[in-house]
């Protein structure tokens, strides 16, 4: 039946009608990254630790990353997909292969114009690249921290990375080397993408920099930089007609590539920042996702009237004077991976409700790390507080509970009372 439903996702479009504006509603935390397919199927990848694969409005999931999940793509008779658990995995037919490697965190994924290679950037200053008939990696070495970017040339050949040691580089994908530092910024890169027909590389920076410089020389092309920051998101249409950058400050600039003018430029959410941006196959529809858990579709001639992306009723979306402190340290250090009601809703961790007194690791809808599915803690006051007070990495290490601490000793007796009050099960 899996494989039936994956053969049905990857053979039919899945796009928003092209005349109106879409939500894509489903995961559990914020949207990372997506990519869109030729015949208009959409992948996502989410903070939830989830891919998710979208026909109709309707996603077909796909479990199995430990972590958060950054970047997807499709590739030849699947996708592929890379987080923060360091691995790169394969999924085909709706099975999974795993294909470990790297020793950080997965930014981003590229898919050589042939099909048969992919190419990583990873946080450990490597770039992966792997060939897809199942050969041994190879891994680039040169950037001096964490690699955010990479996009190869139309003709295969070359490979351009983007780091954050602020640098845009070309390497010859035949012999592994480097074989041009194209720019220097200064600030570090989050975001690179290539002109499908080589022309000319974009990329975002930290500081809110947004360039372009022609692919050949390295010379400027444009200078788009708006004064927001920092640039978290970028995507071009197939054809390379738009050029679309989202910021942390939650705005979407298109930009026109024939003269580089400015054609829309809205905000795009009432709160958080613009996470992953795509467009359809035929250029006309953008695809973003961010803080919230849905993924909006919006019509590209309609984009200055497009309605924001914000959910409202999310708690770490709503502003933090709303809040009393308790509930503020839970939108800050929970919300986003934690429900308060029944249902751990695809979200990250499991939900709270109930949680004092329930021993660890026993809520029946969520997949626990060994770690907690084996532990003895019960959670109550006392081991909640120490949870917070000495972080997850010292309290449970081995879990996937990010690390975060709450230092001030008030702050966790709020928060506690907080939810005390609120995972209460009614009677």
């Amino acid at each position: 039946m899996r494989s039936l439903l994956w053969a049905l996702a990857m053979g039919a479009a899945t796009t928003a009608a092209a005349d109106g504006f879409a939500r894509l509603e489903g995961h559990g935390g914020p949207v990372m990254g997506l990519d869109v397919g030729h015949e208009g199927q959409v992948a996502s990848a989410s903070f939830d630790n989830a891919i998710g694969l979208w026909r109709d409005g309707a996603p077909e999931w796909f479990d199995g990353h430990r972590a958060a999940v950054n970047a997807v793509a499709f590739v030849p008779g699947g996708l592929a997909s890379g987080g923060d658990d360091t691995d790169l995995r394969l999924w085909r037919a709706g099975e999974a292969t795993r294909h470990p490697g790297h020793t950080a965190k997965i930014m981003d994924i590229a898919v050589a114009p042939d099909g048969a290679t992919l190419a990583t950037a990873s946080w450990d200053r490597r770039i992966g690249l792997w060939p897809l008939d199942g050969g041994a990696p190879r891994f680039l070495e040169g950037h001096a921290v964490g690699v955010n970017a990479v996009a190869f040339s139309p003709d295969g050949r070359l490979l351009w990375s983007a780091g954050g040691d602020g640098t845009l580089r070309e390497w010859d994908v035949a012999t592994g080397a480097q074989t041009r530092m194209i720019k220097s910024h200064g600030f570090g890169l989050n975001e690179m993408v290539a002109d499908p027909a080589g022309v000319w590389l974009a990329y975002g920076a930290i500081d809110g920099g947004t360039r372009v410089v022609d692919a050949a020389t390295g010379a400027e092309r444009a200078d788009l930089t708006a004064g927001r920051r920092p640039i978290l998101a970028m995507a071009t249409d197939p054809a390379g007609r738009h050029l679309a950058v989202g910021d942390g400050e939650g705005y979407i600039m298109v930009v026109d590539t024939a003269d580089w003018s400015i054609a829309h430029d809205f905000r795009a959410t009432r709160a958080g920042p613009v996470w992953a941006l795509a467009f359809s196959p035929d250029g006309g529809t953008l695809y973003a996702g961010g803080l919230e858990s849905a993924i909006h579709a919006w019509p590209l001639h309609a984009l200055d009237t497009a309605p924001p992306m914000d959910d409202a009723d999310q708690s770490f979306l709503r502003p933090p004077g709303e809040m009393e402190n308790g509930e503020r340290q839970f939108a800050r250090k929970c919300s986003i991976c934690h429900t308060l009601t029944p249902g751990s809703a695809r979200r990250a961790g499991p939900t709270l409700h109930g949680v004092f007194g329930r021993p660890a690791g026993r809520v029946p809808d969520y997949n626990y790390s060994p770690t907690l599915a084996g532990s003895d803690i019960v959670w109550d006051e006392d081991s909640i507080d120490a949870l917070f007070d000495l972080g997850p990495d010292h309290f449970i290490p081995g879990s996937k509970m990010p690390m975060q601490r709450i230092v001030a000793p008030q702050d966790r007796a709020d928060l506690i009372a907080y939810l005390r009050r609120t995972t209460r099960p009614q009677e």
